[in-house]
């Protein structure tokens, strides 16, 4: 996803002060991010322990609005979007015909007739075509909001804390979504994010992004980058597209048949539904080594499969990952061994999430 020359990326609009801060900028899917400010693990303890911010808005939008848009959507997405609440946020993956995930999402349901879906930063083009090309014959209207917004993600224990104290209501509950005026200015607050803590995502104007972030910094959010975004969404389980989804693969044996409902008719549906009633022949599981060594993405495993994800992680203190296993060795409890440049590491299946609670202290 990097790009030959930073000429050619795009900012944020929260670039100038990530590079006042003394981030480490690197290319990330056509975008110059910040990877890390302090340090990876410094940033994920941080989020862990009490408050991070994340500048996240590489991330795409699309906009479905009309008497139709509900149609469309259900059409395209994998979960019940019926089932949504006005105010409410659902996840689900978007399909090809024959059941690869093209990307997984968040939707928002943000009027009757009004769902603002946000994509990952890779595929925000690919998905909007598609958006576009399947909307073909509906009453709606399908439009790239990415320009409109700029996203940032306030986790930790004291997130919520942190963000009530410049809101002018209560924030929206987990998993619901309401505009707030947030030291004045006006933002969509979502009760969802990335880290396995509490807190929310914010959506407002580019305009707003830097006071907001500012204001957030003076109250007691630390700056975190791509790095502790990885390795917080690894230690609970949290699929990275590109990395533990693809086009190649379906929901099926990714774990996500909880947000695949075919009984809705989404594209792909009928190859889900044949995946789900035969079983798959490999699944996506997590682990952890049991001695030293940090597995990486495309490290083989021996008998079969692959390393999809893997870090050492911050709050364990041993290395972690997903990877496809077959489907008769992906018990919980399974030993076996990956190839860590050149060396066999020996590491065991693991329920999810990596990290609870219980380990804080």
């Amino acid at each position: 996803m990097a790009v030959p020359s930073s000429e050619a990326l795009r900012q944020t609009p929260l670039h100038d002060r990530h590079a006042e801060a003394g981030a480490k900028l690197v290319p990330f899917a056509g975008w110059e991010m910040p990877v890390q400010y302090g340090g990876v693990r410094e940033e994920h303890l941080a989020v862990r322990e009490a408050c991070g911010i994340f500048d996240v808005s590489h991330m795409g939008e699309i906009e479905t609005s009309g008497p139709e848009a509900l149609r469309v959507l259900q059409r395209l997405l994998s979960n019940d979007v019926g089932g949504v609440a006005v105010g409410g946020a659902q996840y689900s993956v978007l399909c090809r015909d024959d059941g690869g995930v093209l990307d997984d999402l968040f939707t928002y349901r943000l009027g009757p007739d009004r769902y603002l879906t946000v994509t990952n930063a890779a595929n925000h083009e690919k998905d909007l075509a598609w958006f576009r090309d399947h909307a073909g014959g509906f009453d709606a209207d399908v439009q790239d909001a990415h320009d409109r917004y700029a996203m940032m993600a306030v986790q930790g224990p004291r997130a919520r804390e942190i963000v009530q104290a410049i809101s002018d209501a209560p924030l929206p509950l987990r998993m619901t979504a309401a505009t707030r005026l947030l030291a004045g200015r006006e933002a969509l607050v979502c009760g969802t994010g990335y880290t396995g803590e509490d807190g929310v995502e914010l959506l407002c104007s580019p305009a707003d992004a830097g006071p907001l972030w500012d204001e957030l910094l003076r109250r007691g959010a630390a700056p975190a980058g791509l790095g502790a975004r990885d390795t917080l969404r690894l230690e609970v389980c949290f699929h990275l597209y590109g990395n533990d989804l693809m086009e190649e693969r379906g929901p099926i044996e990714a774990g996500l048949g909880w947000c695949s409902k075919e009984d809705t008719g989404f594209i792909g549906s009928d190859a889900v539904r044949a995946a789900r009633q035969a079983g798959p022949t490999e699944k996506l599981v997590p682990f952890t080594l049991t001695g030293p060594g940090i597995a990486r993405q495309g490290n083989a495993i021996a008998g079969g499969g692959e390393v999809t994800s893997g870090t050492l992680s911050p709050s364990l203190g041993i290395g972690i990952g997903m990877a496809y296993l077959p489907a008769g060795r992906s018990e919980a409890g399974t030993e076996f061994e990956i190839d860590v440049r050149g060396k066999p590491r020996g590491a065991v299946v693991a329920s999810k999430p990596l990290y609870r609670k219980e380990h804080d202290g």
